[in-house]
């Protein structure tokens, strides 16, 4: 089984690629369209813009090779900024469209709470997982209240209740925080930052 971390100038793979180690899993990084049609599991980190992200995707010919390789419906994890590019579109430094994976955009998080008073952005720190579906297959169910390891300014909106597997609460909001879409998985927090439950959801996806 070939597990590939996507190398594409936008993400921070040490921490990932550690994680995945960690957990006794082998993998290799893939930087271009060529390198995708071999592999089995994608994982696509990122730190960063959303439109610079799909602007080094697209100069390497990345967008439509990742589109390609999810409708063979081989497994796909996005992780922080990379799942945000698997909706949509973006309004982040103007309106960008996606990978269009999963139906639903990104928006930036509000700076004033439900109540109207300050928010802190970017949402930074721990937070609890609550689940709104049932664990998806490629991750393994965690059923209590799970906390995981954020660092984001921007959100998933519009997101359909059936690709929506948990959210967490922030100043009153729901954000989504693991989404779903057949073999395609998006988490807003970061697994390999997030301890002992991380590395649970990172381990089912690893897994067989």
């Amino acid at each position: 089984m070939e597990i590939a971390v996507l190398d594409y100038g936008a993400g921070n793979l040490r921490n990932v690629c550690r994680a995945i180690e960690h957990l006794g899993y082998q993998h290799c990084l893939v930087r271009t369209a060529g390198d995708l049609k071999t592999i089995d599991k994608l994982i696509i980190p990122g730190v960063g813009a959303f439109k610079v992200a799909m602007k080094q995707l697209k100069e390497r010919g990345l967008v439509e090779a990742i589109q390609e390789y999810a409708q063979q419906s081989k497994p796909l994890l996005g992780i922080c900024l990379g799942m945000q590019l698997l909706f949509d579109r973006s309004s982040e430094l103007g309106e960008t469209e996606g990978l269009g994976l999963i139906r639903g955009s990104v928006e930036v998080i509000p700076d004033t709470d439900v109540e109207g008073g300050a928010m802190k952005v970017p949402h930074i720190g721990w937070n609890e997982l609550e689940f709104d579906l049932p664990a998806a297959e490629v991750i393994q169910q965690i059923r209590e209240l799970s906390p995981v390891y954020f660092v984001h300014s921007y959100r998933a909106v519009d997101v359909s209740y059936e690709n929506l597997v948990a959210h967490c609460v922030y100043g009153g909001e729901t954000i989504p925080a693991i989404v779903q879409k057949g073999s395609v998985v998006g988490c807003q927090f970061h697994p390999e930052k997030s301890g002992y439950v991380g590395l649970r959801i990172l381990s089912g996806f690893l897994g067989d």
